[in-house]
This record gives structure tokens, C-alpha cells and sequence, in this order.
């Protein structure tokens, strides 16, 4: 089998500081995949941020017109928006995690539907909304109602679920040089994660912790790892570039990383940038690895079941293992063995196989670690 694409191992990930309204260092129709959370408005943790951005915002909310408030906020994500538009390439694709909000105005309990907003916005402006995620984070919290309790007719629905929403600019991505189609199959994922991570419902992915030391604010409203990686391997190839416009504390960036994907973030709290390294540089190499070892040891698994009353007609020879269809045939995977950079631009480098040391090195921070041999760990994200 004659491998075409991977014949520089290195990704860049930069990361900016500054509101995403103008994303200047960014050319256009130069990203494939963006993956991002935004403040929600109407949550009222992002009150602060969104009213520096329009004062209008606090005025409104002063005055008790959320409606107002409402989609004034959503003007200024609106801003973001436009320039996601213009650095995305045709047929790329755009991945929200949002969340609605419930307020109390004037005595008035409403929901206030950021999703909905979202999706009008892109629609309107050429994309398609392709099925959305559901992901539904359960709280464990005794009293969980909200309004009245027991009476009927006070009592509300909690929401107990976010939104992912998947939007397309245009037509299809098209791969028409035989580089671009044979780099789309070594891209590729096992059949039973495809059964998994495209369903609607994601209800196997815990919430993150919300505590943070930046003193402009304590929580991060951070997503977990495993919500960005899902969407880059799903909507991504290797060697793409990802971009996140509210970067928050480098999760996206971490997750492309891990997925030999080029990375560009935008953080406009500047308090986060140290963070955003800190967490980087604290990232144990072998276990972003992991992931990937895990992965395979998930396959073998699956085949082991699988293969007890049913044949498995298709082999991969990079994994030395069956696969269930011929488009995972080329599937291949690259491991992370070096991290160097500084805090606003970062250099990962990868290998074929499981290194034996890694070195991570961010800004002033360096860390030479050996990696264990064929160690298996159970990794959450």
C-alpha cells in the first residue's frame, strides 16, 4: 500500500488574543472546520463580557427588555459570524455548542432560544443546516425543578441538554486530486464509532469542571475534550486546519493536537492566555496517545465480538486488523512526539508509531518525559 500524505508530520496551532469580530491574521477560505462555544446570551455569567462589547446590552438589561438585550447580544456573535464566513473554504463546516437560557424579567420566567437565533442567522446567509446534536448533560442535583414544585401549572421543564449544531457553507467539500481522496480515507474512523458519534443524542459525554484562577472571571464554560475531538475526526481530515473563535482555555486546540489537525484560536480575554499554556504544557503526551491506543484497542475488541457469528470481509494493512468497510481500509493513524512553541504559536510533531520520550516545550515551560510501552489506560476525557 503506497501512503501519499503524510509526509510532513508537523501541525501549527497560533492563538490570538482579541475579539473575533476581526480575525485579520486569518486569510480567506483557509479553514476547513470550525469548532467553537460561544457566550450564551442570556446566561447571565456572560452578562459582563457580551455589555463591553455593545453597552446597549447592559442599558437593555437595566431597563428590563430582555427581548432586546436578547438579540442585541446576539448581533454582536452575529459579527463572529461574518468573518467565520469568510475564512471558511467552501463546503466547510461550522460545529456551535450552545446552550439556551432561562430568565426571570419583571417577574416573567421565559426561555430565550439561542439555538433557534444560530440557526436563523446561518440559513439566512448560504448554509445548510445539517442534523443537529443533542447533548444531554444529566444533573445530579436533588431538586432539579424548577417554578413551582409539585403545583401544576407554575412548574417548568429543566433543561438538562445543549445544542451542537452542524451548519455547511454551500455544496459538499469536494476532494478531487488523488492526494486530497486518498488523504480523506487515511482519515477515516471505525464503523462502530461512526454509529456513535453520529447519532443525534450524545448522552455519554460528562460536563467539565467550571472552576478557573483567571480573575476575570471563575468559571470557563470549557467543554470537554471529547466533544471537540469527536467533531474534528468526524468533520475534518489530517492536516486541515480548525479554527475556534472563542477559545476559552484551549480545548480545541488541545483536541486538534491530538488529531493532527492545524489549529487557529481567538481569545479575548487576554488572563486566559497563560491558561490556555498551562494546559497544553500539563497535557501528558502519552496520554493524548492514549486516545488513539484506545481506539484500536476498542476495534480489536469490537472484532473479537464481532467475529464470534458474523465474517468481517475487509482488512486494513497499516492497523494489521479487519475492518468492517472498505473505505476503512486506508485508515491510519500518527502519534504525538513533541510540543514546542510559546504561548501564541505552537509546533506539534508526530511519528508513525508510540514514541519513546516526548518532549512538551511552552514558552518557558519544558517537560522530557518517557513514554511506557504498550500501557493501557482506561482514558475518560
Amino acid at each position: 500500500m503506497n501512503y501519499l500524505c503524510f509526509e510532513i508530520m508537523k501541525t501549527t496551532h497560533s492563538i490570538y488574543t482579541g475579539a473575533a469580530q476581526q480575525m485579520k491574521e486569518i486569510n480567506d477560505n483557509s479553514v476547513e472546520l470550525v469548532v467553537t462555544s460561544p457566550p450564551y446570551p442570556m446566561i447571565q455569567m456572560w452578562d459582563e463580557i457580551l455589555s463591553k462589547q455593545n453597552p446597549c446590552i447592559a442599558n437593555a438589561l437595566d431597563e428590563n427588555q430582555p427581548d432586546a438585550a436578547f438579540e442585541l447580544m446576539h448581533q454582536e456573535l452575529d459579527k463572529v459570524w461574518d468573518e467565520v464566513t469568510r475564512v471558511l473554504v467552501p463546503g466547510g463546516i461550522v460545529c456551535i455548542n450552545v446552550g439556551d437560557a432561562t430568565r426571570t424579567f419583571n417577574g416573567n420566567f421565559a426561555l430565550y432560544s439561542n439555538h433557534s437565533r444560530i440557526i436563523n442567522y446561518f440559513t439566512a446567509h448560504g448554509y445548510v443546516n445539517l442534523p443537529n446534536i443533542i447533548w444531554r448533560k444529566q444533573t445530579n442535583a436533588p431538586n432539579k425543578f424548577m417554578g413551582s414544585g409539585m403545583l401544576p401549572a407554575g412548574a417548568y421543564v429543566t433543561l438538562e441538554h445543549e445544542w451542537i449544531l452542524i451548519f455547511r457553507k454551500g455544496g459538499k467539500r469536494e476532494f478531487k486530486s488523488a492526494i486530497d481522496k486518498q488523504k480523506r480515507r487515511e482519515s477515516s474512523f471505525f464503523w462502530e464509532e461512526r454509529n456513535v458519534w453520529f447519532s443525534d443524542l450524545w448522552d455519554n459525554i460528562k460536563g467539565t469542571k467550571q472552576k478557573i484562577s483567571a480573575e476575570s472571571r471563575d468559571r470557563s464554560a470549557a467543554y470537554p475534550l471529547e466533544v471537540p475531538y469527536r467533531l474534528i475526526n468526524m468533520y475534518s481530515l489530517q492536516g486541515d486546519t480548525v479554527m475556534d473563535p472563542f477559545l476559552g482555555t484551549g480545548t480545541t486546540t488541545i483536541a486538534s493536537i491530538m488529531s493532527n489537525r492545524n489549529s487557529i484560536g481567538y481569545e479575548i480575554d487576554d488572563k486566559f492566555i497563560d491558561i490556555i499554556a498551562d494546559n497544553i504544557h500539563s497535557s501528558s503526551v502519552d496520554q493524548m496517545n492514549e486516545v488513539i491506543a484506545n481506539r484500536i484497542a476498542a476495534h480489536k475488541e469490537f472484532v473479537s465480538q464481532r467475529t464470534q457469528n458474523k465474517e468481517i470481509k475487509h482488512f486494513n494493512e497499516h492497523l494489521q486488523m479487519p475492518v468492517m468497510t472498505s473505505q476503512e481500509t486506508d485508515m491510519r493513524f500518527v502519534y504525538l512526539s513533541a510540543i514546542r512553541g510559546n504561548n501564541h504559536m505552537i509546533t506539534a510533531e508526530y511519528a508513525d508509531t508510540i514514541p519513546v520520550t516526548a518532549e512538551i516545550k511552552v514558552g518557558n515551560r519544558k517537560r522530557i518525559i518517557s513514554i511506557p510501552s504498550r500501557t493501557q489506560i482506561a482514558l475518560t476525557f
